[in-house]
């Protein structure tokens, strides 16, 4: 028989009233210690779990926060800003429905409409790489929060990697060790990411005092077939770098094959950074791949702070923040053994 509030409140010698009380958490409220921990035992001895439907009903609260992604559950390192999200909602009492939408547009639709009627109280909506989002019409009434995604039209708060940041520092670090002559391989397919991290690739060299050289970038496919592309092409040049910042950690496997084709070593001939931080690759090249890591975690976390803020506001256009609705995630520099000072002879 399912345990009932008056059989926890016999148990413990006190009001259902005062279960109530307690096991709803009521802000506010004086219960002494001793009563509110013979309330607890009481309720953990006979199994009582509360009825959420009849809560929400009093409450018009489901405790409930819909996340809805197009392929980050399939994106291993990705798959971090789903348990940034979900560590947040369950530490602040929600619990995390979750659907994946695989890019199918009708389905995501669906989704939508779905978990709006279990009266989610909100929604996360995530995308597994930084990129420029129109809302899907069904968020726009919504309290939503995205991740890592711009808003084109800014309508409701949003989380994204600081990426020009990431560019500056892998740059940074680089010229730290002493080199000048640093490339940047870019991603041919022209994403946020991809400008923002050359243009904090530009700002480190700017700040460095070293003018920047056009002839030192290049543009590939994003992957290690790509990566091995443009290192070749620039390993080959008589004036060859001594360090290479990659847009990603793909690429960067690529320009590891390219540097032992040409009998060069990692880190002694050619010093390289990487970015994303992605796990079975960064940590299993020889040496292992300094890089700037992705802040998934850290933004599921916001994501979900801020959407609970939003929730429990009187009016979540404002939703208690002062902040811009755009947060930057900074990214860390993870440091291995694929960056050294640059050889004696220079070529």
């Amino acid at each position: 028989m399912r345990v009932r509030i008056k059989d926890v409140a016999a148990l413990a010698g006190v009001s259902t009233f005062t279960v109530s009380v307690v096991l709803n958490d009521v802000e506010g409220a004086r219960v002494a210690a001793s009563t509110r921990k013979r309330v607890e035992a009481a309720a953990v001895e006979l199994g009582y779990a509360p009825n959420h439907l009849a809560r929400g009903l009093r409450t018009q609260r489901t405790h409930t926060i819909g996340m809805l992604s197009d392929q980050v559950v399939t994106t291993p390192y990705a798959g971090r800003m789903i348990l940034g999200a979900q560590q947040a909602a369950w530490e602040a009492g929600y619990l995390l429905l979750l659907v994946s939408t695989d890019g199918d547009v009708r389905m995501e639709a669906e989704a939508i409409r779905e978990l709006k009627a279990r009266q989610v109280d909100g929604l996360l909506y995530a995308t597994m790489y930084h990129q420029l989002l129109e809302l899907p019409a069904g968020l726009s009434t919504s309290s939503t929060v995205v991740l890592d995604a711009d808003v084109v039209d800014g309508s409701v708060p949003h989380v994204v990697p600081d990426d020009e940041r990431g560019g500056y520092e892998a740059t940074r670090e680089l010229l730290r060790h002493g080199h000048t002559r640093i490339a940047y391989l870019a991603n041919a397919h022209d994403v946020p990411a991809n400008q923002l991290r050359l243009a904090g690739y530009r700002r480190a060299l700017a700040e460095a005092g070293i003018t920047f050289d056009p002839t030192l970038v290049i543009a590939e496919a994003a992957l290690s077939a790509g990566g091995e592309r443009a290192a070749a092409a620039l390993l080959s040049r008589r004036h060859r770098p001594t360090a290479i910042f990659v847009f990603n950690d793909r690429m960067a496997v690529g320009v590891f094959r390219a540097a032992r084709r040409a009998g060069l070593s990692v880190p002694d001939d050619i010093s390289i950074v990487g970015y994303d931080d992605q796990e079975l690759v960064a940590s299993d090249t020889d040496p292992g791949l300094t890089t700037m890591a992705l802040p998934h975690l850290a933004m599921g976390q916001w994501a979900a702070n801020r959407l609970i803020a939003m929730i429990n506001s009187s009016d979540p256009s404002i939703d208690g923040h002062t902040e811009p609705r755009k947060h930057l995630e900074p990214c860390p520099l993870v440091v291995r053994g694929s960056v050294g000072p640059p050889p004696r002879n220079e070529p």
